[in-house]
């Protein structure tokens, strides 16, 4: 693995944390570091943490609000 790719691995708290949980992904970095974007991305997804998982949050807190609300009328 290139010192770039280790590197960035340390610095980012969100791709080093996945490669904790799914070290198999330090297999496909090792040939070819081309795969950080795949890794940040998956990682992304694994801790909810993209546009998609806000919307969809914040959707069912509305939804859970709005219930609440009409179990009070």
């Amino acid at each position: 693995m290139n010192l770039y790719t280790i590197n960035y691995i340390k610095n980012n708290e969100l791709v080093y944390r996945y490669l904790r949980v799914n070290s198999s992904w330090y297999k496909y970095l090792n040939r070819n570091s081309s795969f950080l974007k795949i890794v940040e991305e998956e990682a992304k997804k694994h801790f909810e943490l993209r546009t998609e998982d806000k919307i969809m949050k914040i959707s069912n807190n509305i939804e859970m609000v709005s219930t609440f609300l009409d179990l009070l009328k």
